[in-house]
């Protein structure tokens, strides 16, 4: 596979894992990396920038949700959402890990969390995970 195509499914792999889908960009980043051991910075920057516009569409479907009081089914969740209100975007570093990240920023933007420090927020930590990987693979 070309490094263009191989960036692209990279692309791909990282958007969905960064949604409620299920997925796995770890591995896609690796095998790029061990395929095209050049593409270092540009496999690392598509995969930041795939995984964050994902976080980004979790974000997009909590802002599209009604505000209306917590539904019952929710309320074990209500002191994650109080601390996700008090500490704002920077809670969005978290947004890469594995199952709390996804309802994390759907609950962001649920609660109108600012979309620009959100984004910022969110590609600052999974460019930080991306980053380990990336470092283990080279």
């Amino acid at each position: 596979m070309d490094p263009e195509t191989s960036l692209a499914a990279l692309f791909a792999a990282s958007f969905l894992a960064a949604t409620l889908l299920p997925g796995g960009s770890e591995a896609a980043l690796f095998a790029v990396l061990k395929l095209h051991p050049d593409s270092v910075w540009p496999a690392l920057a598509v995969a930041t920038v795939g995984n964050t516009l994902g976080g980004m569409s979790s974000w997009l479907i909590g802002r599209l949700l009604p505000r209306e009081p917590l539904p019952a089914r929710l309320v074990p969740y209500a002191g994650t959402l109080a601390r996700l209100q008090r500490y704002g975007s920077p809670a969005l570093l978290a947004a890469w890990v594995p199952i709390i990240g996804d309802p994390l920023c759907v609950a962001a933007g649920w609660l109108r969390v600012n979309p620009w420090t959100a984004c910022a927020f969110m590609a600052v930590g999974k460019a930080a995970r991306y980053a380990v990987i990336t470092a283990a693979a080279v």
